[in-house]
């Protein structure tokens, strides 16, 4: 049985930050899904609350996530210009199975 590794992060821009955190997320997606352990990578600004973000990325496995954690992008647009400027970060991880799923 084969599995994604999944990862969903929340975010909450410290005042004023939005736009630019923004703007750094396109970049880090961009070069994210270049990685060849990386399925996708998507990020959403929240309708109720536009200081809040949602990113959901998808790996082939955990050690494909550890590997992007240790890219220059991450350590580079994500350490240093997204993370600092956040009034809140949570991220949360879960393993999807790939087998079909069969209706009840």
């Amino acid at each position: 049985m084969s599995s994604t590794f999944n990862v969903v992060a929340r975010y909450r821009t410290k005042p004023g930050t939005t736009e630019e955190i923004l703007d750094h997320l396109a970049a880090m997606a961009a070069r994210t899904r270049e990685e060849q352990g990386n399925i996708s990578y998507e990020f959403f600004r929240g309708v109720e609350d536009d200081r809040k973000i949602t990113i959901l990325e998808s790996y082939y496995t955990a050690r494909d996530f550890e590997i992007h954690k240790q890219t220059r992008h991450f350590l580079t647009i994500g350490a240093v210009h997204i993370i600092p400027e956040l009034e809140s970060r949570s991220v949360s991880t879960y393993v999807t199975s790939n087998t079909p799923n069969e209706a009840p």
